[in-house]
């Protein structure tokens, strides 16, 4: 499908010191150049496909390097650098699968959506009709779950978008780890709801909701799984900054409505977490460290909300205005509190 294919390689180099501070990054193509031209293959072969859960179009598979003569690789910077230049790009790609998680889970709820809209079954509680099964109450109840969540992780998933176009680089390290765990681990619960929304049929392989959720399997596991993204948030962000980082996010960059008591009591909430954080142990701080980041993902997409209704003050769709308004009030009344739970189990 291409002229050739680059391989990006973590490999030693003679004499180099053991450990990750003794890995070095590689070119290695498919095809040597020489003269302009791709005029040998290089020793690189790919000896199976792996058979996974979802994802069946990936192209990952495995790969060995240099069985017969030896392969080819073409050092990147200098030796024994490996792994911080490869985080350059896992950094990026831990964003990037976020946002994976929220396309995903935004599909599965428009699936859902459109499934419970057309699907007629049992009767209105208020007309005693026969009814579309988007008008009982927990059908509509898991959509709302969908949808608040979808938007909320989208919104704050362009915010450390944005935060990379403005360059600020300590809002962008203390968001990603939240973006590509809270946002990947929420894309299973709502693939989750789009099959239960289905009932049955979301069991039967034609109606294609099954899918979404096997795909979005992998993403709390891509780029580091989530609790390496938990003790990355906890230790590089939290512990290396005495909380100053995200004590200067909160200060700094939000402003809530005070109609958002709850949302304004989990801000505080979680600073007062994050003191008591830093005084536990090593190991202590990482048994908490999944639950701390799922709090704090819950309160930043409050937060998230918030801004989102600041914005529609701009906005003239009254309709508009009336969805994302209900999504807003649904995600401060369901979705927060969530946080005040997962933040319980880490008060020392």
């Amino acid at each position: 499908m291409s002229e050739n294919i680059i391989h990006l390689v973590l490999a030693r180099t003679q004499n180099a010191p053991e450990g990750s501070k003794g890995m070095s990054l590689f070119i290695v193509p498919k095809y040597l150049e020489k003269e302009g031209h791709y005029s040998k293959r290089n020793d690189v072969t790919c000896v199976s496909l792996e058979h996974k859960l979802g994802i069946h179009a990936s192209p990952t598979c495995s790969m060995s390097f240099g069985d017969s003569e030896g392969a080819v690789g073409y050092l990147v910077g200098a030796e024994n650098h490996g792994l911080k230049y490869m985080f350059t790009m896992m950094n990026n790609a831990r964003l990037c699968v976020g946002l994976q998680g929220i396309a995903i889970a935004d599909r599965a709820l428009q699936h859902a959506t459109l499934f419970a809209q057309e699907r007629v079954q049992g009767k209105s509680l208020d007309t005693s009709q026969p009814a579309p099964i988007i008008e009982h109450p927990d059908v509509y109840r898991m959509l709302m779950t969908m949808h608040s969540l979808v938007l909320a992780g989208r919104t704050l998933t362009y915010e450390a978008a944005l935060y990379i176009d403005q360059d600020q680089q300590d809002y962008i390290d203390l968001l990603t780890p939240i973006v590509k765990s809270w946002c990947t681990d929420m894309a299973q619960e709502v693939t989750s709801l789009a099959i239960q929304v289905h009932g049955g049929m979301g069991f039967i392989e034609e109606t294609g909701v099954a899918q979404y959720a096997r795909d979005a399997r992998i993403l709390p596991i891509y780029e580091g799984t989530n609790g390496i993204q938990a003790l990355d948030l906890v230790f590089r962000k939290i512990l290396k900054t005495k909380g100053d980082l995200l004590f200067s996010y909160l200060e700094g960059r939000v402003k809530v409505n005070e109609k958002h008591t709850q949302l304004l009591k989990s801000i505080e909430d979680i600073k007062k977490v994050t003191l008591d954080l830093l005084e536990q142990s090593p190991s202590e701080m990482a048994m908490l460290a999944t639950p701390y980041l799922n709090g704090l993902g819950y309160i930043l997409g409050g937060i998230a909300m918030a801004r989102r209704e600041q914005a529609l003050l701009n906005v003239t769709d009254k309709g508009f205005i009336t969805r994302q308004r209900a999504c807003i009030t649904f995600y401060m009344r369901h979705i927060l509190p969530r946080a005040q739970t997962e933040l319980l189990v880490c008060v020392g």
